[in-house]
């Protein structure tokens, strides 16, 4: 069995609740990075939305574009 595979058979046994908590814990380490280094919030915004757009297109592309095999 390969590592697709594998990976696979653990996402079938995850329901939505463990994505949004897991996506909720991702926010929440964000946060606690810009709490310890306040610098990277003095970025300016437009970098911030530029990385958001990036990060966004392969997830549009799959559940959007992509075919089934």
């Amino acid at each position: 069995m390969n590592l697709k595979n594998k990976i696979n058979k653990r996402l079938e046994n995850m329901s939505v609740v463990d994505f949004k908590l897991t996506q909720w814990a991702s926010i929440l380490l964000g946060l606690i990075v810009a709490k310890l280094f306040p610098r990277i919030l003095s970025i300016n915004i437009w970098w911030f939305i530029i990385i958001c757009v990036l990060c966004f297109i392969k997830p549009i592309y799959s559940f959007y574009l992509k075919k089934n095999k």
